[in-house]
């Protein structure tokens, strides 16, 4: 069996609404090998985003543990929790969050100029995630001159510049027309298989859990079912 990227044990997260608390998570125990491409789906509030977030280390359970490449984050400061992020997981987002005043080279550089970079070793493998992409001829335009597909691409890009031990996407489809979601879908399991990236997305569409290899479906804070893709 593969090595273990990502485990959740007994993880709890209870967020309060006005004065009503809303159990997102309940004592969720949950394993991702290194290769798989895992969905989680489920009904509006079932817990898959929050899941997803814990997971990266975007927000803290109350209770339980989650461990990343073998590190458990209960123990990490805010600074080392936020080291990790930037060294061995990429994020993809429903929103791009690309940086608007930056180029599509300088969006995916960036996150390399924070992990300490040089200037050369940044340039090269910004334009080597940027053209095996299919974004060559678009590396100098800023975000608003590119498309929804487009502006996706460069998110993807700039998330596995780094080489992440895990990409986490959530609702990365969501803002995208069918064909341009076919092709995004196309892109991330073409790394999944070629590159062995592991992959965790959270979403709500049929179409995404289709490309997947793993779908798992969470309801009022708990998986309901984890099957394997036949």
């Amino acid at each position: 069996m593969s090595e273990v990227v990502v485990q959740c044990d007994q993880v709890t997260r209870t967020y309060q609404q006005e004065l009503v608390p809303v159990h997102a998570l309940r004592g969720v125990d949950f394993k991702v090998h290194s290769g798989e491409f895992v969905s989680l789906s489920g009904p509006s509030g079932s817990g898959k985003s929050t899941l997803l977030n814990v997971i990266g280390g975007l927000d803290r359970p109350d209770s339980g543990e989650v461990t990343i490449d073998g590190v458990g984050l209960s123990g990490l400061s805010e600074a080392k929790l936020t080291e990790l992020r930037l060294m061995k997981i990429g994020f993809v987002f429903q929103a791009y969050n690309l940086i608007p005043v930056l180029s599509a080279h300088e969006n995916v550089e960036f996150i390399l100029q924070l992990q300490g970079v040089t200037a050369g070793e940044r340039r090269d493998r910004a334009a080597h995630a940027l053209e095996s992409l299919g974004l060559a001829d678009m590396q100098h335009r800023q975000p608003g001159e590119l498309s929804g597909g487009q502006q996706q691409r460069v998110a993807i890009a700039r998330a596995i510049v780094t080489n992440p031990v895990l990409l986490l996407a959530d609702e990365p489809t969501a803002n995208l027309d069918s064909q341009t979601t076919e092709e995004l879908l196309a892109l991330l399991q073409s790394l999944n298989e070629k590159e062995k990236m592991t992959i965790v997305t959270a979403t709500h569409d049929p179409m995404v859990m289709g490309y997947t290899t793993r779908q798992v479906h969470l309801r009022d804070g708990s998986i309901e079912q984890d099957a394997v893709a036949a």
